[in-house]
């Protein structure tokens, strides 16, 4: 899946909305974001979220890149953590992480 596309929201409107739709759970959490501004404008912001998940039998991170350098945002999401064993198998744990942001954004995706 390409999980890269664009959203009709500002920058700072879709990081809300992608904070409030991660966080609306009482596992999920931010763990820590950082903001890196480019000199010529644009600013580019990277989330990283934990949340625990009973289906994969532990902790999932999810990290969501957010930026503004071509003058509109984009949104990339990375689901990872899930998995068990050697084969890292996680029971779509970390796609469905994924998709609580997808879904909050759905009505907002250019």
């Amino acid at each position: 899946m390409n999980n890269s596309y664009f959203v009709s929201l500002d920058l700072e409107t879709c990081g809300e909305k992608v904070h409030a739709a991660v966080t609306d759970s009482i596992t999920g959490e931010l763990i820590d974001h950082y903001v890196v501004s480019h000199p010529e404008g644009g600013r580019c912001v990277v989330a990283v979220y934990e949340k625990h998940y009973y289906r994969a039998g532990n902790r999932l991170t999810l990290t969501v890149i957010l930026d503004n350098f071509t003058g509109r945002t984009r949104v990339h999401c990375i689901g990872g953590g899930g998995g068990e064993g050697l084969f890292r198998f996680d029971w779509g744990a970390s796609e469905s992480f994924e998709d609580v942001v997808h879904d909050a954004l759905a009505p907002y995706r250019c």
